[in-house]
Order: structure tokens, then C-alpha cells, then sequence
């Protein structure tokens, strides 16, 4: 854990030098001031976590996640891996898959964003929905972590909530532009949950774990065929999960303009896909979660506003639930 000026002071219902929140402002999760130390020119955007809470507070109600205890891992990932993320001793391999150097703080930020996502499910479960500012880490499987995902936040809160008694069945709906191959791993073999993955066809991961749907998108789809792809997804996927919990990666990464997407979707496409999935979900009796997942513009700022207008459509479901 960070120390000393580096270590973020908890203040009531918000994070930093927060305007105060609007009475009645729905309930997030952030982990942004735990912020990794990464080498110049890398491509893993961390100042957008920052600039998303600073963006929405006010709109929102930010709270610092808490880290999970490393047992609730523990009944997802794999012991040996665990170990080796908590001691540093991954292998060079494992280094280079993970594509983020480690660090103790490292540690403490996945922890923490695993936690920001147990706290957005605890508040669906209790008020229709819930979000964190982060999260969709889903490349994080059983026995391997990659693709910038330590731990897969979505499957452990899922267990955990599982294991309260509080949830069973369970839909991921996930629309960041990579295919899910962790979430696929994990809760492949689960009877009691589905996986729909909607991503690029032409894009990593290139070796993949088949999630229980899949939608294998071509390079330059836009607004209107990603959208008609989202309908007939959803069409097959919410009634076959009869989920109590419903999770939603939120991916900015399929904007036109993503260093590391090869969709064409516009940031009007994004916020109308948004709303198809939250409407769709919100329609059924599961409690929604929603998580961001990736987004990798070439300005920062970019991916905030996709960020932000998610936010904007979360908030607004939420105080028309409450």
C-alpha cells in the first residue's frame, strides 16, 4: 500500500477535493488515488480514473473502494498464481502478458478494484443498480493474469455474492471491444451463469476461451450494425440466464477513434448502446451492475466523456429506480 502524502485520506462520501455530492446522488466506487508507477510512452491510459471522478463528482456520490481480502481471490484464482502477484515473482512471461509492471501498489489497486465492484453489486442487489469507476478487468482468468487485468473483479464479486447467499444466477454482458477469454475461463463451466461477449472480431485476444456466446464483430463496424448485433445478443442471452445479477463492461475501446479498437462505433453510438443494455437489463428482476472496462484514445479526454456519459446514464437509471 502507498504511504505517507501518496496515501489517500478517507473523506465521508466522496474522494478528494470533491464538491459536495447532490442529496440523493447514487452511490459509486473509485480506486484512481492508488495510481501505479508506469514507465514513460505506456500505453495503459491510468490518469482516466482520475479525470472520470473529477469529471462526476457531484453528479455521483465517489467512495474509495476497500481491498478484498485475498480468501475471497482465493475462491476464483488460482493459490499459486495468487502468490506470485503477492510476492512480485511472476514470471518474465507472465510479466510481459500482464503488460504492467508490478509493484506493491499494483497489488493494492487490483485489490481495490475488485472491491469497488463487490460494493457497486452490494448496492444493485439493495437499489436495482450499482457502478464502479473501474473494474472489467476480464482477461484475469483461473490461472493467468493479462492484458492490464490482475484479478477479474467480476467473477470473485460474484462468488463472494455467492457465497452471502445474496445471488445465484448470473448474465455478463460484456462490450468492451477485446473478447472476454478470462470471464470465459472462469465461468465457462458454470451451469448458473452466462457469458455473452459482443468485441472485435480481429483483435486480441487472438487465441481465445469460448464465452458461453460470443459475437465476432468486423474491423469498421459502426453505430448501426453493432447496435442491431447488441439487440439479437441480448434476444438470446437475458432469457437463457435468468440472472439474479446482471454485470455490464461498459467499453469505451469500440469509439472509432481507440488506439486499440477496430470498431467505428461514434460516441452517440456508444451512449445508445449503453442505454439498450441497461434498459434491457433493468426490465428483468436482476440487480445490474456496471464496470468500464477498457477504453485507450489517443486523448485522454475521450475516453472520459464516453466514461462520464455512462455515469450519466447509470445516474439517471438509478434515481428512477430509487
Amino acid at each position: 500500500m502507498p504511504g505517507g502524502a501518496n496515501t489517500p485520506g478517507r473523506r465521508g462520501g466522496r474522494v478528494g477535493n470533491a464538491a459536495p455530492v447532490i442529496l440523493g446522488a447514487m452511490d459509486v466506487w473509485s480506486h484512481d488515488r492508488w495510481g501505479i508507477p508506469l514507465p514513460a510512452g505506456h500505453r495503459f491510459p491510468i490518469s482516466k480514473y482520475r479525470l472520470l471522478r473529477e469529471r462526476v463528482e457531484g453528479l455521483v456520490s465517489v467512495h474509495e473502494a476497500e481491498p478484498v481480502p485475498w480468501e475471497w481471490l482465493a475462491a476464483v484464482h488460482a493459490e499459486d498464481l495468487l502468490e506470485r502477484i503477492r510476492l512480485g515473482t511472476l514470471t518474465l512471461r507472465e510479466q510481459r502478458g500482464l503488460g504492467l509492471p508490478w509493484s506493491d501498489v499494483l497489488v493494492e489497486r487490483g485489490r481495490r478494484s475488485v472491491g469497488g465492484t463487490l460494493s457497486a453489486a452490494r448496492r444493485a442487489l439493495e437499489h436495482g443498480i450499482g457502478m464502479n469507476l473501474g473494474g472489467g478487468t476480464h482477461h484475469a482468468g483461473r490461472d493467468f493474469a493479462r492484458g492490464y487485468c490482475l484479478f477479474n473483479d467480476v467473477a470473485v464479486a460474484l462468488a463472494r455474492l455467492r457465497a452471502e447467499g445474496l445471488a445465484r444466477r448470473a448474465l455478463v454482458v460484456d462490450c468492451d471491444v477485446h473478447q472476454g477469454d478470462g470471464t470465459a475461463q472462469i465461468l465457462g463451466p458454470d451451469p448458473e451463469a452466462f457469458t455473452l461477449s459482443l468485441h472485435g472480431a480481429r483483435n486480441y485476444p487472438f487465441e481465445r476461451i469460448p464465452s458461453d456466446l460470443d459475437v465476432d464483430l468486423p474491423s469498421g463496424t459502426g453505430d448501426h450494425e453493432y447496435l442491431e448485433a447488441l439487440d439479437g445478443a441480448l434476444d438470446a442471452a437475458v432469457p437463457a440466464a435468468e440472472a439474479d445479477v446482471a454485470f455490464y463492461l461498459a467499453g469505451a475501446d469500440p469509439w472509432e477513434g481507440d488506439r486499440l479498437g477496430r470498431l467505428a462505433l461514434t460516441k452517440a453510438g456508444l451512449r445508445e448502446r449503453d442505454e439498450r443494455v441497461l434498459d434491457r437489463l433493468l426490465a428483468t428482476d436482476a440487480a445490474v451492475v456496471v464496470v468500464l472496462a477498457g477504453g485507450y484514445a489517443p486523448d485522454v479526454r475521450d475516453t472520459v466523456d464516453i466514461n462520464a456519459a455512462t455515469v450519466a446514464a447509470v445516474a439517471a437509471r438509478a434515481a428512477a429506480v430509487s
